[in-house]
């Protein structure tokens, strides 16, 4: 029972890991793919240092934690636009 806790502990800490060590376009693909899939509009998705202040809600960490992504709600209708 211990090498089973002992394991899913590691798995988890694997799996932590390796999602912020994804690539922030790719992070920002499945980010867009999601919100598509619940019909949200009107937004856009911007990758920012990980030292940037705001005020907008983070939605995820990429580049190996250096670098997150944040979501802008917009009040005009357009798609939503890809940073480089």
């Amino acid at each position: 029972m211990k090498h089973l806790l002992l394991t899913a502990g590691l798995m988890l800490a694997t799996a932590q890991t390796l999602a912020a060590a994804l690539p922030c376009a790719d992070l920002q693909t499945k980010i867009e793919t999601k919100l598509a899939g619940k019909g949200v509009k009107n937004y856009t998705l911007e990758i920012v240092s990980k030292g940037t202040e705001t005020t907008n809600r983070v939605v995820g960490s990429c580049d190996a934690d250096k670098k997150k992504i944040i979501y802008k709600r917009s009040s005009k209708a357009h798609q939503p636009e890809k940073a480089e």
